[in-house]
């Protein structure tokens, strides 16, 4: 029997998610941290202000980001980190890698960049003092072989820093799905010429795990002193954990 997942709300063979999710990114690079500022109010902003603020990278110190887009995050690791340390660029979608390796570099910045799943890391067992994924997580088809990778190539003592969207505050749930499903799409038309794949991300949102369940995820992971912060009323939330 084919085993399947999500895709937003729709169910298809795990084989193709890759591919669907591959497509939705490949078709808004160019325009992505444009409407991460429309869609947040630029409140994305403030939430990886404060995934950075929890990482505490130190110089020297080695960083995996995953999912890592257009490199914001990656962008202030690699600054903290200096020259002594080692920050890794990765994504699964080549589009979305091209815009981070080109902003960092205009930043005057150069780190390591690597096109690569986040269920099979080419990295080896507890190398990294931090590993990070920003709005990447929910998009992965095996999460929990995800995050058991993550694990795996953190130094004990290391941290794990998931930042993701997740269940929002009941008193708001309904406006929140009528900017979601109505104004997000007629952004995604205007903006970026596509309104399906921001429709699939607005679907993507709904099918991930709340804090809750996530947080139980990254313990069976493997991971101790699991924690999560609800950020803007748990629009998004940011969980970290600790390898021993």
């Amino acid at each position: 029997m084919e085993n399947t997942t999500h895709f937003g709300f729709e169910t298809i063979p795990e084989d193709e998610k890759v591919r669907k999710v591959a497509g939705v990114f490949h078709s808004v690079a160019a325009k992505y941290d444009v409407m991460n500022d429309l869609m947040s109010a630029g409140l994305h902003r403030i939430w990886k202000a404060v995934t950075i603020s929890h990482a505490a990278v130190r110089p020297g110190f080695k960083v995996l980001d995953i999912a890592g887009g257009t490199g914001d995050l990656a962008m202030a690791f690699a600054k903290q980190a200096g020259p002594t340390g080692e920050v890794w660029l990765t994504d699964i979608n080549e589009s979305m890698l091209r815009v981070g390796r080109d902003r960092l570099l205009n930043n005057g910045l150069s780190v390591p960049i690597s096109l690569c799943d986040a269920e099979k890391l080419p990295f080896p067992n507890n190398y990294f003092d931090r590993v990070s994924v920003a709005f990447g997580l929910r998009n992965m088809t095996h999460k929990d072989a995800a995050l058991a990778e993550m694990q795996r190539v953190l130094k004990p003592g290391g941290k794990l820093l998931v930042l993701e969207f997740s269940k929002v505050w009941e008193p708001l749930k309904k406006p929140y799905d009528v900017y979601s499903f109505s104004v997000l799409p007629w952004l995604g038309q205007r903006i970026a010429g596509d309104a399906d794949s921001y429709r699939y991300l607005a679907e993507s949102i709904r099918m991930h795990p709340d804090q809750g369940t996530l947080k139980t995820m990254m313990e069976t992971a493997g991971l101790d002193r699991v924690s999560y912060v609800n950020l803007t009323a748990g629009v998004a939330a940011l969980h970290t954990g600790i390898k021993y």
